[in-house]
């Protein structure tokens, strides 16, 4: 089937389009072989190119000198801006014009081409483009040089790689070691005239300052003399300290006086209430008490001695007692005088404190007076402390920059962590790779090329219909054999047996039906039938038509049983072995063609599907003895297979969208009955009639040209011991 046309929906022919590509397969791989050679020899004379790559690490270097510390504060900040913003500096103009004037690459050809052309411009000479002659050569040089230059940050670091290319690996690999070098120059360069700028600034700063602070902290100083705001201590004025003393000396003085009353309560409770006097810790302290104790305790130890031996009315032991009762009045004596010593203790701690809370008062008074004066006194050493503090920061940066003015102190904030080699290898071109890509490009091309004229020419694409109900279309991917005929195919049957007359006329009938060829000698029909039609056409002959024509349905029709059955199955077979795909549908009742392709006459088929039973792929089972396929006559009833007889121009149109040819066997159906099936001019009606006479067949002729069917195919053949071209037969 050629394709499609006019406005037919249509889905992609894969098979299709690999058998085109498949037909020009030489022409491919011709253009593929011719564009790699060409593609091999272009890169061959390419010049080639060396690319060579010097890396700098951006970190903060600082010096320290002696006495001095890193400032933290002052250094700079490395993030990615930072380094973004150093790599555009390495590509800076001023950069490139001194590598550029140390390298001399004005003199090369390739850094300054318009230097080094043999022909003037024509823009230069219309007076389109400026000269650039007039400028100078390094400025010719920038532009070439930002062409072959690549300055970018190593994502994830700190470091910027340099990378040149050149005709010269030597020269690649020497300007960006010199572009390295000037940066890092520039850096050191700029770090020097910082500090002798700051040096420069704050020499006159500093000394202005110095005649401001001597002037401020005078200032201080006079005040604090007409004011008496004199200073005891760091930061404490004599006021303040004297008012701190005697607030402190009262706390203690009130702490002795109340300490001294608690004491003197205690023993005078202690007598009042006749208690014992050894629990008082102001009379167990007394040495006099402690020694009458001690002979209080003697005497008490001999009286109690002595009453063993002598009676209770011994002048002896009266003595004693009388002894013992003196020492006992003696110890309360004694306690009086502690007491009194205690009340005098209290009312001189007393006194003290009442002449230390009037010393306080006068000095609180004064302290007040001290500190409106004060207020004062501390803008002014506030003003002079701003200006001393404001003189050491100047000192201590004047001192960091008079340090650092040395060219050997100030690094740069980069180093050369990579230097650039000289390259041994060019890294472009690349003969091998350009040439597979080139070779690889033209063949997909040249494929697409291919498919999308076949896609053009409808050669690709296969029709598509549409259905009432979904649910009835066939599921045309599981049909076997989905191969469309070919425009340009050539047919490659054998021309030995081709009744090259009869099927010419016959052609030449079916293209004008008004027309009246002559009528064959001998033909026994009746004079209004063409004579193209009578004549028995051979089965190769039919093959070779069918195979010609652009409608793949044919519709065979066997009025003599089942050997025009027989006959119409080696029709499809030979189709088949002509390298077309070939259906046969069995509609006989006898059921002929299933038992002669099929392996099994209870295999579903067209009743099947007609009742709506099995899938469609299903029904489609290959031949015994060949390529082609056959739908069987099936195995549901045929009563209620004819209730869906509507659905078999979906069924053959589904057939034609995956075949090439689509044989209909009808058995002994009668002219009337092909209604349905012939679909207008759409199919192409067969006769089998084997060994049929010619009366037999202008008979038949006849009856079918009164039904509306003028030009049928006449096919006659031998079927006894006939073999295909691959030596089978109909068994």
């Amino acid at each position: 089937m050629p394709g499609v046309t006019g406005n037919q929906d249509a889905d992609i022919d894969i098979g299709q389009l690999f058998g085109a590509v498949k037909d020009r397969r030489n022409a491919i791989l011709a253009s593929t072989a011719i564009a790699a050679a060409i593609a091999f020899v272009c890169a061959s004379l390419m010049t080639p190119s060396y690319k060579s790559e010097t890396r700098i690490l951006i970190e903060a270097r600082e010096t320290n000198t002696a006495g001095q510390e890193t400032q933290g504060a002052n250094e700079p900040v490395l993030d990615q801006y930072n380094i973004v913003s150093q790599a555009q500096l390495l590509q800076s103009a001023d950069l490139i014009k001194t590598v550029a004037r140390d390298l001399k690459l004005f003199d090369l050809k390739e850094f300054d081409p318009e230097a080094h052309s043999l022909l003037p411009d024509p823009l230069v000479m219309l007076g389109l483009k400026q000269n650039p002659l007039d400028l100078p050569p390094e400025d010719r040089v920038i532009k070439a040089f930002r062409e072959k230059l690549q300055v970018y940050p190593v994502e994830g670091s700190r470091v910027i790689a340099i990378e040149v290319s050149s005709e010269d690996p030597k020269l690649a690999a020497a300007i960006p070691n010199r572009m390295a070098e000037v940066y890092l120059s520039m850096q050191s360069g700029a770090k020097l005239d910082t500090h002798s700028e700051t040096t420069r600034w704050l020499e006159p700063e500093i000394a202005s300052l110095r005649d401001k602070v001597r002037d401020a902290e005078r200032k201080v100083a006079d005040y604090r003399t007409t004011a008496g705001l004199f200073q005891s201590g760091e930061n404490t004025s004599f006021s303040a300290q004297q008012l701190n003393d005697i607030s402190t000396e009262l706390a203690r003085v009130r702490g002795e006086r109340a300490n001294a009353e608690a004491r003197s309560e205690n023993v005078r409770a202690a007598l009042k209430l006749g208690r014992g006097f050894d629990t008082l810790g102001d009379v167990v302290g007394s040495a006099m008490i402690q020694r009458l104790k001690e002979t209080e305790a003697n005497l008490q130890a001999e009286i109690s001695q002595t009453q063993i031996s002598l009676l209770d009315g011994h002048p002896r032991l009266k003595g004693m007692r009388a002894q013992l009762a003196g020492i006992r009045q003696q110890i309360e004596s004694e306690t009086r005088k502690i007491l009194a010593s205690l009340e005098s203790e209290a009312d001189v701690a007393k006194l003290r404190e009442q002449q230390l809370g009037q010393q306080l008062n006068g000095l609180k008074a004064d302290s007040a007076r001290a500190g409106e004066d004060e207020v004062g006194l501390r803008a002014l050493e506030r003003e002079a402390a701003a200006q001393r503090q404001l003189l050491e920061t100047y000192l201590s940066r004047y001192r960091q920059a008079a340090s650092r003015v040395d060219p050997g102190s100030t690094p740069a904030d980069a180093r050369v962590v990579s230097t650039a080699i000289e390259p041994v290898e060019a890294y472009f071109p690349k003969v091998i790779p350009i040439t597979i890509i080139v070779a690889l490009a033209t063949l997909i091309l040249h494929v697409i090329g291919i498919i999308v004229a076949a896609l053009f020419s409808g050669r690709g694409l296969r029709p598509t219909y549409e259905y009432e109900d979904r649910s009835e279309a066939p599921a045309l991917d599981t049909m076997p054999g989905r191969y469309r005929l070919s425009q340009d195919r050539t047919d490659d049957t054998e021309q030995g047996e081709f009744d090259a007359h009869a099927l010419n006329d016959l052609a030449a009938a079916k293209n004008d039906a008004s027309s009246s060829p002559p009528a064959a000698p001998g033909a026994d029909v009746p004079s209004d039938m063409p004579a193209a039609i009578h004549a028995a056409l051979s089965l190769e002959a039919v093959r070779d038509y069918l195979l010609r024509r652009g409608s793949p349905l044919a519709v065979a029709v066997s009025p003599t049983g089942d050997e025009g059955s027989t006959a119409t199955v080696l029709l499809a077979r030979e189709i088949s072995e002509a390298g077309r795909t070939v259906v046969l549908v069995d509609m006989t009742g006898s059921g002929c063609p299933t038992r002669l392709m099929a392996d099994s006459i209870s295999l579903p088929g067209v009743t099947d599907l007609l009742c709506g039973t099995t899938p469609f792929g299903d029904t489609i089972h290959p031949d015994r003895l060949s390529d082609a396929h056959i739908v069987p006559q099936g195995t549901a009833d045929a009563e209620q297979a004819m209730r869906g007889a509507d659905r078999l121009t979906m069924i053959l149109d589904a057939l034609a969208g995956a075949y090439d040819v689509v044989l209909v066997e009808c058995g002994q159906a009668d002219a009337k009955g092909l209604e349905r099936l012939m679909r207008g001019d759409k199919a192409e009606l067969i006769l089998s009639l084997p060994l049929a006479s010619q009366g037999e067949i202008g008979e038949l002729l006849e009856d079918y040209a009164q039904a509306g069917y003028r030009n049928p195919l006449v096919m006659s053949a031998e079927l006894a011991g006939r073999p295909s071209r691959s030596g089978r037969v109909a068994a």
